[in-house]
């Protein structure tokens, strides 16, 4: 049995894997990824533009619960599609893996931000969302986890992989990269000592 602390040093093991890549492959340091991340956010709220974020079951709940922080904290206008009546709309008339593609095509703008959330890196209706955000020339971020070669990995400006095999640990590890880029956030707002 596993006991708590070589949970915790699974878990630090893991954050000390957590790494940036661009579409390409190339690596970008860690540092230089969150502040990236975090300068993208800033001048897309200069712009008064939008962050969509998207994920499915814990990430979803991640996406929603980010999307309140940046909108509350960082004074950032925020988007997730999680409203029930359009998910099973979406859904029923046109198939699942359409449920983030589909409003996103019919609100972003070219210049938004989509933050995609997956912990396989294979969901098909998250894959699909970014292949609109492409098209409709939005900047894209990507969290995964699990298999290094995941197709989520490769699509966005920025790819940020944790080598995490489980979900439970993809999602806190996710959940902790996302505190972080928030964090940073409001620490360039000077609203955290």
């Amino acid at each position: 049995m596993q006991v708590w602390q070589q949970h915790v040093q699974n878990l630090s093991r893991l954050l000390d894997g957590l790494a940036f890549t661009r579409r390409d492959g190339t690596a970008v340091a860690t540092d230089a990824g969150f502040a990236e991340w975090v300068d993208v956010t800033l001048h897309l709220r200069d712009r008064r533009q939008t962050v969509y974020m998207i994920g499915n079951g814990a990430s979803a709940s991640m996406a929603s619960h980010f999307a309140a922080d940046l909108a509350k904290n960082g004074r950032v206008h925020t988007q997730v599609f999680s409203d029930l009546s359009l998910i099973t709309a979406i859904s029923n008339d046109m198939g699942y893996e359409h449920v983030f593609a589909e409003p996103l095509r019919r609100r972003g703008q070219r210049g938004d931000l989509l933050v995609a959330i997956s912990s396989s890196g294979r969901s098909p209706n998250i894959l699909a969302a970014v292949d609109v955000a492409d098209e409709l020339e939005l900047s894209v971020v990507t969290l995964s986890a699990k298999d290094a070669a995941n197709p989520l990995r490769k699509r966005g400006a920025l790819n940020l992989y944790v080598p995490a095999t489980t979900y439970g640990l993809a999602e806190t590890a996710h959940a902790t990269a996302l505190h972080w880029w928030m964090d940073l956030i409001q620490l360039q707002d000077g609203e955290l000592p």
